[in-house]
């Protein structure tokens, strides 16, 4: 995927028996991930999407070339993303997670500490995953104001305030 394609959202798996899908959405409106489309699956096929109605955790949507359940089975899992130039912009503390993908991270002393390899959400606001060579393994990194003073997309870092003991 590149800088040019935002993920919007995913299907989690058919929905019924007749090829519909259950859609979930990563839209700030969940309802309009419809006006993105088509979208463009993680597996190189293009679909057009039809919301039919509104399902728990998500959508039943029909998409273009998919008629029957077990078509509709076979691509859970598939992340699909709209062209950047489709969405909306936003203000200047929030951020697409492609954006955020690869920038230096450094400390408030201008050390690299590692490079974000992963912008994660569990529920309770996203997390920075950072990968680096001085870093055992990967550190989780709360994407909080106080933990992640400055992001610079001008110039690919983010200058990171780390909660004590985290790097440890």
């Amino acid at each position: 995927m590149s800088k040019d394609e935002i993920v919007v959202g995913a299907i989690a798996g058919s929905f019924g028996v007749k090829g519909e899908v259950r859609l979930k959405s990563f839209c700030a409106h969940p309802e309009d991930i419809a006006l993105y489309s088509p979208l463009m699956g993680d597996n190189g096929v293009q679909y057009t999407i039809k919301i039919t109605r509104p399902v728990k955790n998500g959508f039943a949507a029909r998409l273009s070339g998919v008629r029957f359940k077990d078509e509709a089975d076979a691509l859970r899992g598939v992340k699909l993303s709209a062209d950047r130039d489709l969405l909306p912009s936003l203000p200047d503390d929030e951020y697409y997670h492609a954006d955020l993908m690869g920038l230096d991270v450094l400390d408030t002393g201008g050390e690299l500490l590692g490079k974000v390899a992963a912008v994660l959400n569990h529920g309770a606001g996203d997390i920075l995953e950072l990968r680096g060579p001085n870093l055992k393994g990967s550190v989780l990194l709360p994407f909080t104001l106080e933990a992640v003073p400055t992001v610079d997309l001008a110039a690919g870092r983010i200058i990171a305030d780390p909660p004590e003991g985290l790097l440890d």
